[in-house]
């Protein structure tokens, strides 16, 4: 058997959507699936680019982010491990509405798309697993709507802080650059900063480059609320 058959097939069956296939499965999917080695910085795809399939992050961090004509970014969303991107396009059959481009050296799966329709036809389960997956990011889209509207800049970073302090943990680093990750909490990156040297007055948090260690947790739920 082709090694690098094995290798696809190694990753696809660390991917949530297909860890529970069965061998013979995984090789039907192999079949169309192909990997996609980025370096950071470079781009998966342009708006307006048509989608064949869609991807799936083995490693690394994708962005995906709007341009406007005065070269303005507005970051939407940012895609790690285990998570994928591009599924609701590839059932509409319209070409990409933003661009994606990998933050870090990133390992994608590109699942092609008449591989999807035969295992939805073949199997209902593989279904109910993708329309669940397309209703979270639909649920994460208006959960983020409605930060947007209602909280304030401190507000949204303090959740979003407490979001990636691992469990039982007081360290983490940011998972992108500040520039990114302010775009992606809808505020300037200046506003960003300013929100970050306030929780670290309040000596809530400390930070140093892109680490951030917690002082007190339950200060910074209050933040968020």
């Amino acid at each position: 058997m082709d090694k690098s058959k094995i290798k696809v097939q190694t990753f696809l069956s660390r991917v949530p959507l297909f860890a529970s296939m069965r061998a013979e499965e995984l090789d039907r999917i192999a079949l169309g699936t192909t990997e996609v080695r980025l370096e950071r910085g470079q781009m998966v795809f342009e708006r307006g680019d048509p989608c064949i399939g869609f991807h799936q992050v083995v490693f690394g961090q994708i962005k995906l982010s709007f341009t406007s004509a005065g070269g303005a970014e507005k970051v939407i969303e940012l895609i790690g491990p285990g998570h994928s991107f591009g599924e609701a396009l590839m059932f509409m059959g319209s070409p990409y509405i933003v661009s994606a481009q990998a933050t870090e050296d990133t390992l994608l799966l590109h699942v092609a798309k008449p591989t999807i329709f035969r295992e939805i036809d073949n199997d209902s389960s593989f279904a109910h697993k993708m329309l669940a997956g397309l209703s979270q990011r639909m649920h994460s889209l208006m959960c983020d709507m409605e930060s947007y509207s209602l909280r304030s800049g401190t507000q949204r970073v303090a959740a979003y802080l407490l979001r990636e302090f691992p469990e039982g943990g007081d360290q983490f680093t940011l998972a992108a650059s500040k520039g990114v990750l302010a775009s992606r909490l809808n505020l300037t990156p200046e506003h960003f900063s300013r929100i970050l040297a306030d929780l670290c007055s309040q000596q809530l948090i400390t930070f140093k480059g892109r680490q951030i260690s917690l002082l007190d947790r339950a200060g910074l739920r209050r933040c968020a609320e």
